[in-house]
């Protein structure tokens, strides 16, 4: 097993998830807000990982934006930045964005196109925490 990575601004974590048609929650196969948030929780822990060698926990989010619909049938790219690294806190800012859709027809009802351009559905700023390098003090008793 190889050492973790140090915490380097800059460094990048993609993702792409297929929506399936069982997670929409409204009409015209809408997705909630939240389906794009538990995407940001697998990016950053992917992050905390190559960076620290531990998952991490989300501590907070400073600002999130829906920017646009996110739908069953979207094939989404989710993108994770290290922008800030303290002691113990990485602040990470995250994007959602739509780079396919479906586009069913009667005659094709199972039809999606890639798009010429991606839609920004999602942003956010979000701070996780790592352990203290050398681990974890133990708790207390």
């Amino acid at each position: 097993m190889s050492l973790p990575a140090s915490a380097t601004v800059g460094t990048r974590v993609v993702h792409r998830r297929y929506v399936a048609y069982s997670h929409a929650h409204y009409a015209g196969n809408l997705v909630d807000g939240a389906y794009s948030l538990g995407l940001f929780g697998d990016v950053a822990t992917e992050m905390c990982i190559r960076t620290d060698g531990d998952e991490g926990l989300f501590a907070s989010y400073s600002d999130v934006q829906f920017l646009a619909p996110v739908r069953a049938g979207d094939v989404l790219e989710i993108s994770c930045e290290l922008v800030r690294v303290g002691t113990r806190s990485r602040v990470l800012d995250f994007a959602v964005r739509v780079v396919a859709r479906g586009a069913a027809t009667a005659e094709a009802p199972g039809a999606a196109a890639f798009l010429d351009v991606s839609i920004l559905a999602t942003t956010a700023t979000g701070t996780v925490v790592v352990p203290a390098r050398g681990g974890m003090p133990p708790d207390p008793v």
